[in-house]
């Protein structure tokens, strides 16, 4: 029967419940009310926190985190659950969150998972068994991926999303629409596909407000001719609207990479 080890560094509340065989590194917290099933290992500064559990032989990696609370200002303290299924590996520097009332309340990662470093999973999603998710990909809230499917480096995903079982989703993937089961798909260039007016409205601006950030949207980005000059023309038509001159002024700041000026479904533009 294997025994169990923990540093004399960690934290562990009273309530958490531990199986044998468990292996818990230096600096690691556990909260109240988690369950380390048999032979869960945390490496070394772990923290899992909520009404989380970990299956039989997960493994944790030095600085992730499990079952913290949501990045959902909707989300005031219910509670919700986080479980990990047997021998799913989790890498460095990883995030999952919990679930919210919003959702289904869980968020749930299958069996013999691999999320190599710095994946983010987000609230409510739902990972099938055997996905393997490469590094510095972001799983939007409510994302559902089905078993032995394959995200590659730097994707991300739209929340609600559905990945079907077995699909391959190249590096620097968005996904915003479902992906059938068995799927390849790879690559996408962003574009711009209009004003975040929830944001605007969220922020206070009135609807006078609103209505001429959008005329100089449509303007700069839509209008004819060139975009050097739309800008020059758009500085005097605009000049008594302050969140149009911010974005102007966004504009003649020196950049590396350049504005995005290609509008979804009109092509590059000529300037």
């Amino acid at each position: 029967m294997a025994q169990t080890e923990i540093h004399p560094t960690a934290v562990i509340s009273p309530g958490a419940e531990l199986g044998q065989g468990v292996k818990i590194g230096p600096f690691c917290t556990i909260g109240p009310h988690v369950v380390l099933e048999d032979g869960v290992t945390l490496v070394s500064h772990v923290a899992v926190d909520g009404r989380t559990r970990l299956g039989a032989g997960v493994k944790l990696f030095p600085f992730c985190t499990v079952g913290l609370e949501p990045q959902d200002l909707k989300y005031k303290g219910e509670d919700t659950e986080t479980v990990i299924g047997p021998r799913t590996q989790i890498r460095e520097h990883a995030s999952i969150h919990r679930g919210t009332v919003t959702g289904t309340g869980v968020t749930k990662i299958g069996a013999d998972c691999l999320l190599m470093a710095t994946v983010h999973v987000a609230h409510d999603c739902v990972l099938g068994d055997g996905v393997i998710i490469s590094n510095n990909v972001a799983l939007g809230g409510h994302v559902e991926i089905g078993d032995r499917a394959v995200i590659g480096g730097n994707a991300a995903a739209l929340q609600f999303v559905r990945i079907g079982a077995g699909a391959m989703i190249g590096g620097l993937t968005g996904v915003t629409r479902d992906i059938i089961p068995y799927a390849r798909v790879f690559g996408t260039r962003a574009e711009l596909l209009g004003l975040n007016l929830i944001g605007l409205r969220r922020r206070g601006l009135d609807k006078a407000q609103v209505q001429a950030i959008n005329a100089a949207y449509k303007f700069l980005f839509t209008g004819p001719g060139v975009f050097a000059e739309r800008v020059a023309q758009a500085r005097e038509a605009f000049a008594d609207q302050p969140y149009v001159q911010e974005i102007l002024a966004f504009i003649a700041t020196p950049s590396k990479h350049g504005i995005l000026t290609n509008v979804a479904g009109a092509g590059d533009d000529e300037g």
